[in-house]
């Protein structure tokens, strides 16, 4: 009846997974931490090592020179 709303939540859904499977296969599948804290953070360290990875490829492939600082933050620093 709503398939517009089904596939809306299936392409989020294959997004996901996708990006699962990114994560496991460019950072490695298996955790190293033992208790459960440490496995958290070392899961969120390799999500965010691979937002990076995406930001520095779409960087390149798209030619972006980021600017990291601003001219008037510069101005006010020195």
């Amino acid at each position: 009846m709503n398939r517009e709303e089904l596939l809306g939540h299936y392409s989020k859904r294959s997004n996901i997974e996708s990006t699962n499977t990114t994560i496991k296969r460019k950072l490695g599948e298996n955790l190293k931490s033992k208790n459960r804290i440490a496995q958290e953070s070392e899961l969120l360290a390799k999500i965010i090592a691979y937002n990076l990875t995406v930001v520095i490829h779409e960087m390149y492939e798209n030619g972006i020179d980021p600017e990291f600082f601003s001219k008037k933050l510069k101005k006010h620093t020195s």
